[in-house]
């Protein structure tokens, strides 16, 4: 993206949350974006005299962790871009990949932070080395707007590649605090593994491998159905399940009410490129280090086209999504850059707004309009162009 823009501010980081980090900011969001990693939290959005802070912090950040310890995992925080997306255990034609790749774990490079016509733009770069490619990340906020918007520029690299955005909620303890809905989706499955092992102290409640048509009513082990739109919920387990959205749609996205907290919080991208949304249920069921148990009330709600989270060997090859039909990696070209665009962003909701049931965008693309299931309507400024590469 080009804007005629002067800068700013100095390229220095701030300790925030024990990781250096850059500062954005606009009229009503305040961002921080972690130099190791990449990582987009804490962020605060201004909805009236409210301060919205939607994003987990790992609870053990600023300890010392062991040495082998991931980086992703030391920094472990609101949003991240991976690539690969994964686990990436399993080496792929000679390629070694961290967890969630060199872009999750290894240091950004700031090249501008600038502000013009009331839009802020972070512009970052990392030369990745297993897989030599450049990645550009560009932040955007809009004064007004609580909307952050993200681009990654891939140039160079060549082959598949999973890839996609991993943000981590955190939910009031309350259970049910936060109520979760999506657009349509034509798969949904648990991760066919086993997500946890008992033995080395992780437990997991849902049924590996179950397919379902409704977050409502999701196979557990017990042989039950459960609800996963109602979170916090199941504590003590951590689970994992994917969807796969209707390519045909505009958009697609994924939205969380918070009814007490007079909020939504939403992600929309285009499901020709981020053709998957994983949710990663994280409350409480791991016992091993870093997590001690004390990981709780969080859920990844991660847009990707992966694997599961697997990684680069999984969903390089053929597998039972493939064979479905379902893309499970990108192709990356030397001839073309790969573009990935997201955005995600909270809006103020009236009482009665029970949980979203559509998001649609307005005729010239500015606005979002999020409709409940009680008929209940809000619209909040919004650029949805962007996810097409056409405006900011």
């Amino acid at each position: 993206m080009a804007i005629a823009a002067k800068k700013t501010r100095a390229a220095k980081t701030q300790r925030v949350f024990g990781m250096d980090s850059w500062q954005l900011a606009s009229s009503t969001v305040e961002a921080f974006l972690t130099k190791t990693g990449g990582h987009l939290a804490p962020v605060r959005f201004k909805l009236g005299r409210k301060t919205i802070e939607p994003y987990a912090v790992s609870p053990w950040h600023g300890e010392k962790l062991d040495r082998a310890t991931p980086e992703v995992l030391r920094v472990l925080r609101g949003d991240f871009f991976c690539m690969p997306f994964g686990g990436n255990a399993a080496a792929w034609e000679g390629e070694r990949h961290p967890v969630h790749g060199q872009t999750a774990n290894d240091p950004w490079t700031l090249v501008s932070l600038e502000h013009a016509k009331r839009t802020t733009v972070g512009h970052f770069r990392m030369k990745t080395k297993t897989r030599p490619a450049m990645v550009d990340k560009e932040i955007v906020l809009r004064d007004g707007q609580t909307v952050v918007y993200q681009r990654h520029t891939i140039r160079g690299g060549c082959g598949p590649m999973p890839m996609g955005h991993h943000p981590i909620l955190k939910f009031p303890e309350e259970h049910g605090s936060g109520i979760i809905s999506t657009s349509k989706f034509v798969y949904g499955q648990v991760f066919p593994g086993m997500f946890e092992f008992p033995d080395a102290a992780g437990y997991q409640s849902l049924l590996p491998g179950g397919e379902f048509k409704s977050l409502k009513k999701v196979p557990t082990a017990t042989g039950r159905p459960t609800d996963l739109t109602h979170y916090p919920a199941r504590r003590g387990f951590e689970d994992l399940v994917m969807m796969v959205a209707d390519k045909r749609l505009p958009f697609a996205w994924t939205a969380v009410t918070f009814p007490r907290q007079d909020y939504v919080w939403f992600a929309i991208r285009d499901p020709k490129v981020l053709r998957n949304t994983i949710l990663w249920i994280s409350n409480g069921g791991r016992h091993y280090a870093p997590w001690n148990g004390r990981h709780l009330c969080a859920m990844g709600i991660e847009d990707v086209t992966a694997c599961f989270h697997m990684g680069l060997a999984e969903s390089a090859g053929k597998n039972a999504l493939t064979q479905r039909g379902y893309p499970t990696a990108l192709m990356l070209t030397p001839d073309a850059p790969t573009v990935i665009n997201h955005i995600s962003g909270v809006v103020a909701i009236p009482h009665g707004f029970d949980h979203v049931a559509k998001i649609e965008a307005s005729a010239d693309q500015q606005t979002l309009t999020l409709t409940s299931a009680s008929g209940k309507t809000v619209q909040t400024p919004v650029d949805v162009a962007f996810l097409k590469g056409v405006s900011a």
